[in-house]
């Protein structure tokens, strides 16, 4: 039998790493970030915005991140918020008042001058576009004859306004910056711009009452919002090219997940960024020949949060034993996730895509107690051939049937377990199972969501079979 991944050294990290999931999100990526920050000299948010949660525990306690990196709750580390981000400034400074209550220090805290503001009526035309989804248009359904359906149905969003304010970004005129906040002869011409042609829109399409923004309400809204967080703002790509210059490592911490990535994930059942590896260069200046190590995070079964296909979808005991354990509920939205079996095929393809150096499995203590544990190894297709090959594209994700492989279970707690060969042997050939099927070794296995519920393996003694 031959190895079949390169091991990865637990004490070597290059000049820049990262931490990205590999599936639809909520796969604990915050818990990894808090435990590898004290290690670095900055980590950094590089794409997303309010809609994304990272839920992080720390001696018992439980933090609830949205727009802060993770790294805030690391002593002396920079917490950096890219110019790939859409900032919600309102939000953004609750959450600062509400870590700095806790004693969390948040001085630590730069947001780039480039990342793009989201705006009360960036979540305004969300919600609305949410709504017209949901209740149908006049468009027919291309899948059936006629009828007043949607070919897309409401994708989930959180609302939070994440989609329009990027499209502003592209549209570029009435975008506004960060870095505008406190330049009101740049900031009061945009927000003038903007409202014309969103209370023009909101006019047009509006469900219920009309609603109208007063350009000069929403220019001193933002100006005073600019003046509080006025010490935060830096050119943060040069911020970070200094910091790797003077050989201080950077962390870079992704939001969502591969799988919702705009370009590479189940469109259009995605975010509105790249939220992969790839988006790591655009959405902070950094390119990817600075990062050595990239730790793809993935559940020991799957999630998913809002609109679009999954194909090992469960419903009924299992999943609602499945979800209870995980305690699988929005830390944005608090809505119940949608759970199913580990999707193979969907991590191999994230792996490859975000360029996954190892993998950090969490949450395995979740699936103690289950006679069997099932993992989807293919796809059948509608003409009834299997594939190992990820279908990128929501409508052709829908008609495909999981092909399982099925595994022993393991009844034994394990969350007190913090040696790998001390696991039950069901659970060791899981893990191993995952190593097989995407050919990247798993580095790192959370047993718990507290900081210390962690197993970190020694690599240059794990062969895989196969």
């Amino acid at each position: 039998m031959t190895e079949s991944f390169q091991s990865v050294s637990q004490t070597e990290y290059g000049p820049a790493s990262a931490v990205v999931g590999l599936q639809w999100g909520d796969e604990g990526k915050g818990k990894l970030v808090d435990l590898l920050a004290g290690r670095f000299a900055a980590v950094v948010r590089y794409n997303g915005g309010a809609n994304a949660g990272h839920s992080v525990v720390v001696g018992g306690e439980r933090y609830a991140l949205h727009l802060m990196p993770s790294g805030i709750l690391a002593e002396g580390v920079l917490a950096v918020i890219g110019n790939g981000v859409v900032v919600d400034p309102e939000r953004l400074l609750e959450e600062m008042e509400g870590l700095r209550a806790r004693g969390v220090d948040v001085s630590r805290l730069v947001v780039s001058d480039r990342a793009h503001v989201v705006l009360p009526y960036h979540k305004a035309e969300d919600a609305l576009r949410e709504e017209l989804l949901t209740r149908g248009t006049d468009t027919p359904d291309p899948t059936a004859e006629g009828g007043p359906k949607n070919a897309v149905q409401a994708i989930g969003t959180t609302r939070r306004g994440i989609g329009p304010a990027y499209a502003d970004k592209v549209q570029r005129a009435s975008a506004i910056r960060v870095g505008d906040l406190v330049r009101e002869d740049i900031l009061r011409p945009k927000i003038e711009l903007a409202c014309a042609i969103k209370n023009a829109m909101f006019e047009k399409l509006h469900v219920g009452e009309p609603i109208r923004f007063d350009p000069e309400t929403l220019t001193k809204e933002m100006l005073a919002h600019g003046e509080r967080l006025r010490d935060t703002i830096r050119d943060t790509t040069w911020l970070l090219h200094d910091l790797l210059r003077e050989g201080k490592p950077v962390l870079f911490e992704g939001a969502n997940a591969t799988m919702l990535d705009v370009d590479h994930g189940t469109f259009p059942y995605v975010t509105s960024s790249n939220s992969s590896s790839l988006g790591i260069g655009p959405g902070s200046g950094v390119p990817p020949q600075r990062i050595g190590r990239i730790i793809g995070v993935v559940k020991a079964y799957s999630t998913r949060v809002g609109g679009g296909p999954m194909p090992t979808e469960l419903d009924g005991d299992t999943a609602h034993q499945i979800r209870e354990r995980g305690h699988e509920y929005g830390t944005t939205t608090g809505r119940p996730r949608r759970v199913g079996w580990l999707d193979l095929v969907a991590v191999r393809y994230a792996a490859m895509v975000s360029g996954a150096t190892e993998i950090c499995l969490t949450l395995l203590d979740v699936l103690s107690g289950f006679d069997e544990l099932r993992v989807c190894t293919g796809y059948r297709m509608p003409d009834g051939s299997v594939t190992d090959r990820f279908e990128a594209d929501g409508f052709a994700l829908e008609k495909v049937e999981p092909v399982y492989e099925t595994l022993a279970g393991f009844a034994d707690d394990i969350t007190g377990v913090r040696d790998f060969d001390e696991l039950p042997e069901a659970a060791r050939r899981y893990v191993r199972r995952i190593e097989e099927g995407t050919g990247v070794p798993v580095s790192i296995v959370s047993v718990g969501p507290d900081r210390a519920q962690t197993i970190t393996r020694d690599l240059g003694a794990v062969v895989t079979t196969g």
